[in-house]
C-alpha cells in the first residue's frame, strides 16, 4: 500500500475546526491586547500582585531561580526553539521531499516573529522594575516572546506529528514535551519578573492564533490543490 504524503489533503472536519479555533483566539486576542492597551486597572492590578509575590519568591529561593534562568535562557528561548523548527523543516525535505510543508513551517515561524515584534512595537508596555532584579531583558513587554515562540512551534510541531499519523507513544510523549515546554517558560518570565502574567497570555494566545491561522492556510491550500492535480493526472 503506498504511503500517504505528508502534504496530502486533510479531511474537511479538520478544516472547520481550526478555523473555528482562529476565530476564538482572534476575538480572545483581541480583547487581551486592548485591555492592555488601554491599561486597564483592574487588569494592571492583579498583573502587579501575581507580579510582586512571584518576585518575592524568586528573591528568596536561588536554587529555583537559578534553574528558571538556565531553562529560559538556554532550553525555551527563542533561538532554540527557532532551531528546533529549521530542524523539523530540514527533516521534511530530507526524509519527506515534502518542500510547502517545510516552506510552510519556516514562513510560519518567520511570520510569528514579525507579529510578535510589531505587537510590542506598537504596545510598547514597560517590563516590571525592582529594586532588587533576579534577571534582566529588553524591548517592549507585551506580548512575551518567549511564550509566543515556544507556542507557535510546539504547536506547530504538534500538528505535524498528528498529520503525518505518528505513533501514540511518539505522540503523547511529545504532548507532554510540549506542553511542559509551553507553560514552563511561561511560567519562568514571570518567576524572573521579566513579563508580567497577562504578557504571557497575551504570548500563548497570539500563538495559538499563529498556529491555526497557518493549518487554516495549509489545509485550504491543499484543497485548492487536489482538484487541479487531479484534473492534471486523471485516473
Amino acid at each position: 500500500m503506498p504511503r500517504a504524503s505528508v502534504d496530502a489533503p486533510s479531511r474537511p472536519p479538520e478544516h472547520r475546526a481550526a478555523a473555528i479555533v482562529a476565530a476564538v483566539l482572534t476575538v480572545c486576542s483581541a480583547l487581551l491586547l486592548t485591555l492592555v492597551a488601554i491599561r486597564w486597572h483592574p487588569l494592571l492590578s492583579l498583573d502587579g500582585s501575581i507580579a510582586g509575590t512571584t518576585h518575592r519568591w524568586a528573591v528568596e529561593d536561588h536554587g529555583l531561580t537559578h534553574a528558571a534562568r538556565i531553562l529560559t535562557d538556554w532550553v525555551w528561548d527563542p533561538l532554540t526553539m527557532r532551531l528546533v523548527a529549521a530542524a523539523a523543516a530540514v527533516w521534511l525535505v530530507w526524509r519527506r521531499s515534502a518542500w510547502w510543508t517545510a516552506v510552510w513551517l519556516a514562513a510560519t515561524c518567520a511570520l510569528g516573529t514579525l507579529l510578535q515584534q510589531s505587537l510590542k512595537a506598537a504596545v510598547d508596555r514597560p517590563r516590571p522594575v525592582w529594586p532588587n532584579p533576579v534577571d534582566s531583558a529588553h524591548y517592549a513587554a507585551f506580548p512575551s516572546g518567549h511564550a509566543m515562540t515556544a507556542t507557535v512551534v510546539c504547536g506547530l510541531l504538534l500538528w505535524l506529528l498528528h498529520h503525518l499519523g505518528a505513533g501514540r507513544v511518539l505522540w503523547r510523549t511529545a504532548l507532554v514535551v510540549a506542553v511542559v515546554s509551553v507553560a514552563g517558560v511561561g511560567l519562568t518570565r514571570v518567576w524572573l519578573g521579566v513579563h508580567w502574567p497577562s504578557d504571557v497570555v497575551g504570548g500563548w494566545l497570539l500563538g495559538a492564533l499563529v498556529v491555526a491561522v497557518a493549518v487554516v492556510t495549509y489545509e485550504w491550500g491543499l484543497s485548492r490543490a487536489a482538484p487541479l492535480a487531479h484534473r492534471t493526472h486523471p485516473r
